[in-house]
């Protein structure tokens, strides 16, 4: 479900963006100013919030993109296996696993609390608590 549609004029850092059924996270946007016969062109690059890829593009300021929604949540640790996890969501005491990103490995342990994302139905872990 998406949150919003937005102007690419509108885009700004930190903008979360769904491209090509991806999240990606705006870490760039340079606009143009309009030409005399033509609109706003927007350039943009953005990280893919799950794989890391970078895209760029430039796209004219009235193009629309979807905003998608991002529920934040907190979770318990249950246990540790590898690159997964066992986790228990705080409030609907849920259990399902996910991956560890290479970036927490060292500090998602047994028992620890965390902070994860449900980004359009995809689950990942964000930060350690």
């Amino acid at each position: 479900m998406v949150a919003r549609v937005i102007d690419a004029a509108d885009m700004r850092v930190g903008t979360f963006l769904m491209i090509e059924g991806s999240t990606y996270q705006v870490k760039k946007v340079d606009h143009s100013k309009t030409g005399k016969h033509g609109h706003t062109k927007v350039r943009f690059e953005a990280v893919n919030i799950i794989t890391g890829k970078k895209k760029v593009a430039v796209v004219p300021g009235p193009d629309k993109f979807e905003v998608p929604m991002i529920e934040k949540r907190q979770a318990q640790v249950l246990s540790v296996v590898g690159d997964n996890v066992s986790i228990m969501d705080s409030e609907s005491y849920e259990n399902f696993e996910l991956v560890v990103p290479e970036d927490l490995k060292s500090e998602v342990k047994d028992g620890v609390s965390i902070e994860y994302w449900d980004v359009e139905g995809e689950k990942i872990i964000r930060r350690v608590l």
